[in-house]
């Protein structure tokens, strides 16, 4: 399949709703129930094609994109007509394909507009696993031989430093009973040395998010946090990581123009780190806190993900860094996102 074709077929998938599934539909393998990302609340498939993966939620009523299934093949239709005719269900571990992605915790103090997992305890959606269990899964995932990759992501249920501690702790456990394994970290930090410990625990690659690289969409969607601090971290970990061992997202679609998207993508490639472009994802649970406070958001387009994706590729080029030094997170997940060098 043509490159472009197939990143924009993943695309069309990404913008659309959930996809339309039989009653009777019996997946070979249990699925994602996830807890935190854009498929936060939602219980989801994830669909391979043309050697790229794309997580989506399920549901049986009448959607977009259909799945069905004859005589043990998978094919999706869109409105009723071919639109793939081939595709492949991938099981999860842990929230991701070959990857054991856990979210410590889902209530926080902050209150990023387009975060749904605090919302989730309403829904008795949480998962509450005890340090314990998380790494008896992990221990269990890596005697399967499928486990490629650990990471983990939090909430702020009290204070960043005691979620640094818990996450650190945690680290130091995984790389104590399977050392070789590559550990990822997605913590909200507040300075240097809180980098530094979760480095000296034994993370490999961390996430430190800045969202949005305007400013005034940043202050509206998360005005409890600083950017300037966040990007301040950022210089640090790449300082302590290394370079392309650090990313942050940068979310699109909350009204921001390409043109700072890409400054923001450009700006963050200079420090060393690669930013993982992410298409705001809108429903039940962010969408009145997002509209109140930003007004009505048009959809993002596949056209404009695959666009930014190209661009942002050729910018991660001239910076030399790449998606691919990740082994762990998002970039090699994929599920989410168009991701360069992976999808395109």
């Amino acid at each position: 399949m043509d490159p472009y074709l197939r990143a924009l077929k993943k695309a069309e998938l990404l913008a659309a709703g959930p996809l339309q599934v039989s009653r009777d539909f019996k997946p070979p393998f249990p699925l994602s129930k996830s807890t935190a990302g854009p498929g936060a609340g939602s219980t989801a498939v994830v669909i391979a094609f043309a050697g790229i993966r794309v997580k989506k939620a399920i549901t049986y009523e009448e959607e977009e994109f259909t799945l069905s299934v004859s005589e043990g093949n998978y094919s999706i239709q869109h409105q009723g007509a071919p639109f793939l005719e081939q595709v492949s269900l991938s099981p999860t571990l842990a929230h991701a394909p070959e990857q054991a992605f856990f979210n410590l915790a889902t209530e926080c103090i902050y209150n990023c507009k387009f975060c749904t997992s605090p919302s989730l305890k309403a829904q008795g959606a949480t998962k509450s696993l005890s340090d314990e269990k998380i790494l008896s899964l992990i221990k269990g995932y890596a005697q399967t031989g499928s486990l490629k990759a650990v990471a983990l992501t939090s909430a702020v249920v009290s204070t960043p430093q005691a979620t640094i501690d818990r996450m650190s702790n945690l680290v130091r456990q995984i790389k104590k009973a399977l050392p070789a394994m590559p550990v990822g970290v997605e913590p909200y930090v507040e300075n240097r040395a809180q980098i530094e410990q979760l480095k000296a625990a034994g993370a490999d690659e961390i996430k430190l998010n800045i969202e949005t690289y305007d400013q005034e969409i940043f202050n509206k969607v998360c005005g409890e946090q600083d950017i300037i601090a966040i990007i301040d971290r950022l210089k640090e970990a790449v300082a302590i990581f290394g370079r392309g061992q650090v990313t942050s997202n940068i979310i699109y679609g909350m009204g921001e123009t390409d043109e700072v998207v890409l400054a923001g993508c450009e700006y963050l490639a200079s420090l060393g780190c690669v930013a993982t472009l992410r298409p705001l994802r809108l429903n039940s649970l962010n969408r009145p806190a997002m509209e109140a406070a930003l007004g009505p958001l048009a959809p993002v387009s596949p056209e404009r993900m695959v666009s930014l994706a190209q661009r942002y590729k050729q910018i991660l080029v001239n910076a030399q860094l790449t998606t691919l030094s990740f082994k762990t997170m998002c970039h090699e997940c994929t599920c989410c996102d168009i991701v360069p060098f992976r999808d395109i």
